[in-house]
């Protein structure tokens, strides 16, 4: 977290960082470095100017804080507004030496090459009178820089902002994350003064309903909730539960490795283990359910019958 002079400091910063990364055998120029916006006369000696055009809130960041009170106006904690910080860098130079473009090309290479602003940087530049009271290299949330991607539409639209300012070579760049924390100091919350811890057993007052009650879902404690509910199901003991869970898994795990044992047994095994059907042995069934012939005992049986009938019709 930072104070409000995080968004100046960080201004700072980004100039210091580009000036102390513009050296190196391919430039070898005197370059001198403005912040603001850009000049209305173009100046002649090589220039980069740093102007912060925009300042936004972070939409990813901006109720993280919240809430910050308590219902009786007790501030819980800091607020911080959550920024972006949108960055507008020009070149000057002398243009048949193509001085703006090797400008350019130095910034671009050195805030791809560091994109987080390095905390002796944010140093260096609070040595500033006007940045003593800043923060900043204290915050845990250290600034990225990313370019931003703009069409000739929003170009237009943004030097159209700068009045009677000609348009020169420049990037765009937003700079994420900047915390501007605020001046109140939250109330500390009390400590904790007194643990209650109550161990019960099941159906005793104020105790838990044990799982697979009757009174479970209801609210209800102890045996009276089954009495009250009129269920007949009775409770069934923790223990009890739990090893029953534990053998219904152990008796299906036997029988899936009893039949992939007999899965896997050998063909002449399971063809010995299965009845033998014969010709002759089908013959036999075949006979058998042939209705037997009469016999002279049945023939007998069966005369007699018939004169008994006979006999007793007329």
């Amino acid at each position: 977290m930072s104070n409000a002079l995080a968004i100046a400091h960080v201004t700072q910063a980004l100039a210091v960082l580009i000036e102390s990364n513009l050296g190196g055998p391919e430039l070898d120029l005197a370059v001198k470095m403005e912040l603001g916006k850009p000049p209305t006369e173009p100046p002649s000696e090589p220039t980069i100017s740093v102007f912060c055009y925009q300042v936004t809130p972070n939409v990813s960041q901006r109720g993280n804080d919240l809430p910050t009170r308590a219902a009786d106006g007790t501030l819980r904690k800091r607020p911080a507004a959550a920024l972006d910080l949108h960055y507008l860098i020009s070149a000057y130079g002398e243009e048949s030496e193509l001085v703006g473009e090797r400008l350019i090309g130095s910034v671009v290479r050195t805030l791809h090459e560091i994109p987080i602003l390095p905390k002796d940087v944010i140093e260096r530049a609070g040595e500033k009178p006007y940045l003593a009271g800043s923060d900043l290299a204290e915050a845990a949330q250290r600034v990225r820089f990313t370019p931003t991607v703009m069409d000739i539409d929003e170009t237009s639209k943004l030097w159209g902002m700068l009045h009677q300012t000609p348009y020169s070579l420049s990037v765009v760049y937003q700079a994420a994350l900047v915390f501007i924390e605020g001046r109140e100091t939250p109330v500390p919350a009390k400590p904790v003064e007194r643990t209650d811890v109550r161990v019960l057993p099941f159906g005793a007052p104020g105790a838990p309903v044990p799982p697979g009650s009757a009174g479970a879902g209801t609210g209800e404690t102890g045996t009276g909730a089954g009495e009250a509910s009129g269920s007949a199901e009775p409770v069934v003991p923790a223990a009890e539960a739990a090893s029953k869970a534990v053998a219904k898994p152990a008796a299906r795990s036997s029988a899936k490795s009893a039949a992939r044992t007999a899965a896997k047994a050998p063909a002449a095994t399971r063809k010995a283990a299965q009845p033998i059907r014969t010709a002759k042995a089908a013959k036999a069934a075949k006979r058998a359910a042939k209705p037997a012939p009469p016999t002279a005992d049945n023939k007998v049986t069966n005369d007699k019958s018939g004169n008994a009938d006979g006999g007793a019709e007329n």
